[in-house]
């Protein structure tokens, strides 16, 4: 990793720590230099936020709560049914799961009852500048009377006219997906045709008055309609100990979303009610059937009696014999009317399980006396059916969930019909043990006439089929009257209530989000530009990148003079080229060190700038100094100061008749500076440099001068500056605030990692600061520190200084010394 160096304007260096650190200084700097956009960002924020409240649509939230039976005690009915009598309102006689109840309510189909009831898909709002508000008093009441197939959201634009028409502008969409504007005006009460809607008509609400407001409306398909409402609805079950469901509903008319909320409650009542009437009405279908049969058999033997009776005339009572008989034999008659019951009602149950269009209705309940395990099986299997019956109208056929519940319906369906089968045969055996203990009591009796035993066992199948029948009627009638008594399992604890307030917009929060946003734009704005910028702009992005010690730093020059330090000696740059100068003696300090290059990554970084005010700032410190500009690709020196460039350091090189005393020229500034020019640009500046006269030159002009500075070629883009580093003592490396590429420190990095140019150190050039923000804050250059107004050097008066601008920051640097 690269070491950091700190190296101040007027040391050599100093190596700081190894590891990277973030500059919070540095950024509290661009912090405070970016007030002004803090006060934009603090100003549109709360543009923002005003907008937001005023405009925001307001959202309330509507509550309510409804309490589940869980049916707890439904096991305990049948246990405690050792006849006929059943709760219809416990039929399923499965513990109810207040999470299925709590997904029923949640269901699309349950929903899109509410929305079909309430003619929720047409939507009216009142028109405003940005976002229309959403009322529910609103002065026309549409209707859709004949919709088409699918219907694509429509927005009309009302406009009132007068009491018996009015102005409507919307966009029709037909079939193939093409829409067209339409511009009309409709009669109230006048049915008429809109493309992708149907037939709808609109009737004016005659309290109503238009005024000076406008109005639009939107039609909506259901399903979609559907889909926005659940969004907007939460359904939890808050307790694990508590049967309750706690409904929050989002709306943004309060009244409105009570209703809405109601309904639905009231929609899922019902549809549980009649969930639990269908085995209620299966049960009465099957008894009615039964009823039937029995019926035809008790009217079959009572007329059998009858004729039996008239054709052996027997009118009065039995003999004594008879009457022994009938008392012996009544326990077993009586038993064997029970068995009869039950094995009929076996039966029936059986011919209805195995009938293959009852497969998908619930089974018949509570007509089986005192058999608790069919009564079990019929209450899970009914429970499982409605359970199918109320997913399916949220999920679909190939939900696992959906698949699972059908192979437990069918499983279930088989043990039922193995226990019936079961239950017959057990039934049919003991029939015939009551009949043969019947029938040997009857052989006992020898005496009595035949005519008395056929009639006394004519009576027995009477009174057996009379029991039967009056047991179905009994059922029937229990049924009936507990199907009366049916009641939801849901119960309103907290009927829906809107809250007083809106919950949304909040002013608080609202208010919050700006402030946090005005203060996060500022920071992420600095943070994006640190990021994204790719040029030095901070002492930082020098340190980090190269361990190379910085030398010098030069401000921003806005006189756009080449020569600063003799012609405004006073400045602050002018200062800081001193600086400059006396940082020299850390690098070269020994008698014959003298020679210094100067180079640069890339051409426009202000190396012959530099060069030639360091030469002043040598120059008028009484040393002898020599500028020799050796860029012969690009000389810019000889042209800063006026000087005829034909004959030069190439004509030198080139001619061994040239003496070396007639390439020195005066520089015309300072008595004490000296320029050798570039001369004719040559073809090959390399070989020249190579050339043995160039070393003879440069040994006969140290003992001629104090310093010699050599204007190199950047190093960047040809070998040229390295090529000279055998006669140089020192070198200075040229960077530019805001115009060096941060990667193309990696040049003097390698310079100094491998020793191939000497004691190289950098300049930074053309440092511009703002306020503190910009390069090298906190010990940089600016107004009021280091060297600027206020600590005895005062720049020259520039045309910039006497304008406005100048006269302004001259009265604020004057109080601020003052302070």
């Amino acid at each position: 990793m690269i070491k950091k160096s700190n190296i101040s304007s007027n040391k050599p260096f100093d190596i700081g720590d190894d590891e990277e650190s973030f500059d919070i200084k540095g950024f509290l700097g661009k912090l405070i230099a970016s007030w002004w956009v803090f006060l934009i960002s603090f100003i549109v924020c709360g543009l923002l936020a005003a907008l937001v409240m005023y405009y925001k649509a307001p959202a309330y939230n509507i509550t309510s709560e409804i309490l589940i039976d869980d049916g707890s005690s439904n096991a305990s009915s049948i246990a405690s049914s050792s006849s006929s009598m059943l709760d219809l309102s416990s039929l399923l006689n499965l513990k109810n799961n207040v999470d299925n109840e709590a997904q029923m309510l949640q269901t699309r189909h349950l929903m899109e009852s509410v929305v079909r009831d309430m003619n929720l898909n047409i939507i009216y709002y009142q028109r405003r500048l940005v976002t229309d508000l959403e009322i529910n008093r609103n002065p026309v009441t549409v209707s859709i009377l004949k919709p088409v197939d699918t219907i694509e959201t429509t927005k009309f634009k009302v406009d009132y006219i007068d009491n018996k028409k009015v102005a409507l502008k919307y966009k029709e969409t037909f079939p193939d997906l093409s829409t067209h504007k339409v511009d009309t005006v409709v009669n109230y009460d006048k049915p008429f045709f809109v493309a992708g809607v149907g037939i709808i008509n609109i009737s004016l609400n005659s309290p109503f008055s238009f005024g000076n407001d406008s109005y639009r409306f939107d039609i909506e398909s259901v399903d979609q309609r559907v889909y926005d409402l659940q969004q907007i609805l939460t359904i939890t079950v808050t307790s694990t100990t508590v049967s309750t469901i706690d409904l929050v509903f989002d709306y943004p008319i309060p009244r409105e979303g009570e209703n809405i909320l109601n309904d639905l409650i009231r929609t899922y009542q019902r549809q549980n009610v009649r969930l639990k009437n269908q085995v209620a009405d299966s049960t009465i279908s099957f008894i009615d059937g039964r009823l039937r049969v029995v019926g035809r058999n008790l009217e079959g033997i009572e007329t059998n009696v009858q004729n039996f009776k008239q054709k052996n005339t027997l009118l009065g009572d039995l003999t004594e014999q008879g009457k022994l008989l009938v008392d012996n034999t009544a326990v077993y008659s009586d038993q064997m009317a029970k068995n009869a019951i039950v094995l009929s009602v076996t039966q029936s149950l059986l011919d209805y399980l195995n009938d293959e269009k009852n497969n998908k209705t619930v089974v018949p309940n509570a007509i089986v006396p005192g058999d608790l395990i069919l009564a079990g099986l019929i209450s899970n299997y009914n429970g499982l059916i409605a359970e199918r019956d109320r997913q399916g109208l949220s999920v679909t056929a190939d939900n696992p969930y959906m698949k699972n519940l059908e192979e437990r319906i069918v499983t279930l369906r088989k043990d039922m019909i193995k226990y019936l089968n079961n239950t017959e045969k057990s039934l049919q055996i003991t029939d015939a043990h009551l009949k043969q203990r019947t029938g040997q009591f009857t052989n006992q009796i020898t005496n009595v006439p035949p005519k008395e035993k056929i009639y006394l066992d004519l009576e027995r199948q009477q009174a057996i089929q009379q029991t039967i029948y009056t047991y179905l009627l009994q059922t029937k009638e229990e049924t009936e009257i507990s199907k009366t008594s049916n009641i939801s399992i849901a119960t309103i604890v907290d009927p829906p209530k809107s809250d007083y307030k809106p919950y949304s917009p909040n002013p608080i929060l609202v208010a919050a989000g700006a402030v946090i946003l005005a203060l996060a734009f500022p920071v992420a704005r600095i943070f994006v530009k640190d990021s994204l910028n790719t040029k030095i702009l901070t002492r930082e992005d020098i340190t980090k990148n190269t361990e190379v010690p910085i030398s010098g730093e030069v401000s921003h020059d806005k006189t756009a003079q080449s020569m600063v330090v003799l012609n405004s000696t006073r400045s602050a740059i002018a200062e800081q080229f001193r600086a400059l100068r006396t940082n020299l003696q850390f690098f070269i300090n020994k008698a014959d060190e003298k020679v210094i290059l100067v180079t640069s990554s890339m051409s426009g970084e202000g190396k012959s700038f530099t060069t030639i005010n360091l030469a002043g700032a040598l120059a008028i410190s009484g040393k002898r100094v020599l500028l020799m500009e050796l860029d012969m690709r690009k000389p810019k020196i000889s042209t800063y100061f006026g000087l005829d460039n034909n004959n030069g350091f190439s004509n030198y090189i080139i001619s061994a008749e040239m003496s070396r005393k007639s390439i020195i020229k005066p520089s015309g500034l300072h008595e004490s500076l000296f320029v050798i020019s570039s001369g004719p640009i040559p073809p090959n500046p390399s070989e020249l440099i190579l050339n043995e006269r160039t070393d003879d030159l440069l040994l006969k002009l140290r003992d001629e001068f104090d310093y010699i500075l050599v204007d190199a070629p950047p190093v960047g883009l040809v070998t040229d500056a390295q090529l000279m580093n055998r006669f140089s003592d020192m070198t200075l490396y040229i960077v530019r605030q805001n115009y060096t590429l941060k990667d193309q420190l990696n040049i003097p990095q390698d310079l100094y990692a491998n020793n191939k140019m000497k004691k190289i150190s950098i300049v930074v050039n053309d440092i511009e600061v703002k306020n503190g923000y910009g390069y090298g804050y906190g010990y940089g250059y600016g107004y009021g520190y280091g060297y600027g107004y206020g600590y005895g050097y005062y720049q020259s008066e520039t045309d910039e200084d006497k304008g406005f601008k100048g006269k302004l920051k001259k009265t604020f640097s004057r109080k601020k010394k003052t302070d």
